[in-house]
């Protein structure tokens, strides 16, 4: 194993995710009952960075499998200007789902505060439930895992994926849109996800450490992904600002088209195109034109043996297994979380910038002691 945090993170993920799968699976046909399931109409689910991506990555799961309209808003949306205004027709609705793994997120809390004073029922997914977040919330789903080595956030985005899509699959079950045979074969896919993590791992890892000494010194960087990998390239953009300070942006696929193929940035700006080979692997093959036109460096995180994209990208990094798409969060950070890692090391630059100065902890942020406000606070505002 690394010595490297984030690394040992990922390379404890096809373990953890095979183990936490069934417990946590247990744990929500538990929580969620038959009686509360049917009076689910519509999801919102809302968090914080991480969090706030993973809602993003499940929303297809939840409309698709389940057929219930689900919104994935970042809190401060969530809570001062979609449910602070809400009156659903449907009793207790909509479910709003809090995610957080400390329990601990400022506005996270607030909008679920704000979620149940509007009159939806709200669910906590933390790994703290004893937290402010645990105790506000109706139900609280456990999320907690054993203690890993402090980085940027892997395990608790798998987790929390995890378990959003196990939601998911129990409001399809129990609303009747898929068979219960069908709802463990899902289930099933979703655990068979550590194995395709692992394996990617290893088919990826020599690829990775090469872009990573062809990039190290680019100070600006792009990850572009659509549909529930929308989420991916958010998350990678992410991890690669925590872990090395670099700037990155994470972009939708068509709005690349749209926006970044005029950007007056480097010309050789690293680009990293995420596609699991579905519904949009056609679209990011058309944009390879523009990208090479332009001059990008362009890195594929796509299906090993893939030619439609990887003929035209300057790097590989495949994804191994035959996931399905709807499932694809887990397995395609992978390779944007090992290059996170290892750029971080090539360049010698402390996880969070070391937390030091004016990147100080305590006294300079404020995502948990921010003020919390009430839907009346809202709305007096306005």
């Amino acid at each position: 194993m690394s010595q490297n945090n984030m690394i040992t993170q990922v390379e404890s993920l096809p373990d953890l995710i095979l183990e936490q799968t069934p417990i946590l699976d247990e744990r929500i046909r538990r929580l969620l009952d038959h009686e509360l399931c049917l009076s689910i109409k519509h999801i919102v689910t809302t968090g914080c960075g991480d969090s706030h991506m993973a809602a993003v990555a499940t929303e297809l799961a939840f409309e698709q499998l389940a057929g219930i309209p689900t919104e994935p808003l970042n809190a401060m949306t969530a809570a001062r200007y979609h449910l602070v205004g809400l009156r659903s027709s449907f009793p207790r609705n909509p479910l709003v789902i809090g995610i957080s793994a400390s329990g601990s997120v400022a506005r996270t809390r607030e909008a679920v505060g704000i979620g149940q004073e509007s009159g939806g029922t709200t669910l906590a997914l933390t790994a703290n439930p004893s937290s402010p977040l645990g105790s506000l919330a109706e139900i609280v789903l456990d999320c907690s895992v054993p203690e890993y080595p402090h980085a940027p956030g892997v395990i608790s985005y798998r987790v929390s994926m995890i378990a959003l899509f196990l939601i998911a699959i129990r409001l399809a079950e129990v609303h009747a849109k898929i068979t219960q045979e069908e709802a463990t074969v899902l289930r099933q896919q979703l655990a068979a996800t550590g194995d395709a993590v692992g394996a990617t791992i290893e088919a990826c890892r020599a690829n990775v450490i090469d872009v990573v000494k062809a990039t190290r010194d680019h100070k600006n960087f792009v990850f572009v992904g659509d549909g529930p990998n929308y989420a991916t390239a958010l998350f990678g953009a992410a991890k690669l600002l925590e872990s090395a300070g670099r700037h990155a942006m994470g972009q939708d696929t068509e709005e690349w088209a749209h926006l970044q193929y005029f950007a007056n940035a480097d010309i050789d700006t690293p680009t990293f195109v995420i596609s699991p080979g579905a519904r949009g692997h056609n679209r990011c093959a058309e944009i390879m034109t523009p990208m090479k036109r332009v001059g990008r460096y362009s890195v594929g995180i796509i299906p090993a043996g893939d030619e439609v994209v990887g003929s035209q990208v300057d790097v590989v990094l495949p994804v191994v297994g035959s996931t399905p798409e709807i499932f694809s969060p887990i397995v395609c950070p992978t390779a944007t979380e090992l290059f996170a890692a290892y750029y971080a090391d090539e360049i010698g630059e402390k996880f969070f910038r070391g937390f030091e100065g004016v990147y100080d902890d305590d006294d300079a942020n404020t995502i948990r002691t921010s003020s919390v406000l009430s839907r009346n606070d809202v709305l007096g505002q306005t």
